[in-house]
């Protein structure tokens, strides 16, 4: 290993560098390298490998022979084997709070749109048309959003919702108490007229929303993704939508497609060409505020670990980090 540490700063093209960001790792000394995504090649020689969307499965990890540190550029970590990199002494820092006010009015937006049929209302004043009725479209105050995971973004989602004079109720088991009505998943999903899945993609959660879960929801429904896609079985989705188990669904996040891929993604999937669907590409956490401060925050972590000292937010604090660090 040469003696300056090398710094991997994968996905480079969907979340270029910053200026701000290099000024910080200019703290200490290192080799920096970029790249649009993980080959085991690169990160192989790291000391630090700061991440956006690039999976960092348990198979790469174990190669990682002289990384200390796994710097997400986010806040989830399901696409990294954290418990393979616990083993192998890599502390993994992630970024709670980065952007729940972001996803929070994205969420907003979108349960807006789809509850004053926007999309629907775009496509008719496009063709010169002004739909008769009001069929579908329901005043706000009194409906009642589900919000399934009440962290922070989901508390963050429940006040903007309540200021538009919406019920909301959540569930989350690991919540003894809340400011909201905590229900279980099957009277959330009978009740709410939007269901809002924002809770951590583990193996439980992954396919949470499924066919089962579509018939117990009301024909009037509308479900709103802006967690993960993969909470949500998409094929299951598609025919729900078809058949109208559901109203309509709103999605920012997929399982099915990689948004990120710098060549583009497939569309062929029936998802994208639903009419009562709403599709954003995973743009819920951006702005310019959350985009400066998740990389200054990320290079931050790479510093202190490479100075000696613990990073703000270690998802693995049990960790034996293969080099000492001072609190």
């Amino acid at each position: 290993m040469s003696d300056r540490p090398v710094i991997v700063r994968l996905d480079v093209r969907s979340l270029p560098m910053s200026d701000a960001e290099r000024q910080l790792l200019e703290a200490v000394p290192h080799r920096l390298v970029e790249v649009p995504e993980s080959d085991p090649e690169i990160v192989r020689a790291a000391e630090v490998v700061m991440v956006v969307s690039s999976p960092l499965p348990a198979p790469l990890i174990a190669g990682m022979q002289h990384c200390r540190l796994i710097s997400r550029i986010g806040t989830g970590v399901d696409k990294i084997a954290v418990a393979s990199a616990t083993q192998a002494g890599i502390i993994v820092n992630n970024l709670p709070g980065a952007f729940t006010d972001e996803v929070a009015d994205h969420t907003l937006a979108l349960l807006l749109a789809m509850a004053r049929r926007v999309p629907q209302l775009d496509r008719a004043a496009r063709q010169g048309h002004r739909p008769a009725g009001t069929a579908g479209i329901h005043r706000l105050a009194g409906q009642t959003v589900g919000i399934i995971g009440f962290g922070n973004i989901g508390r963050a989602v429940a006040k903007r919702c309540q200021a538009f004079g919406l019920r909301v109720i959540a569930c989350d088991p690991f919540l003894p108490t809340a400011d909201v009505p905590l229900v279980k998943l099957p009277a959330l999903l009978a009740e709410a007229d939007f269901i809002c899945p924002l809770c951590p993609l583990t193996e439980e959660t992954r396919g949470l929303l499924a066919l089962p879960e579509f018939w117990q929801m009301k024909r009037t429904a509308i479900l709103i993704n802006t967690g993960r896609g993969e909470l949500v079985n998409e094929d299951d989705l598609t025919v729900a939508l078809r058949e109208g188990l559901i109203q309509s669904a709103a999605l920012d996040v997929f399982g099915i497609v990689n948004v990120f891929d710098g060549a583009g993604f497939s569309t062929a999937h029936p998802l994208f060409h639903l009419d009562n669907v709403l599709l954003t590409p995973h743009f819920g956490s951006a702005s310019v505020e959350s985009a400066h401060d998740c990389r200054r925050r990320a290079a931050q972590a790479a510093v202190d670990v490479l100075s000696g000292r613990w990073p703000e937010h270690p998802v693995n604090p049990e960790v034996h980090p293969r080099l000492p660090l001072q609190k």
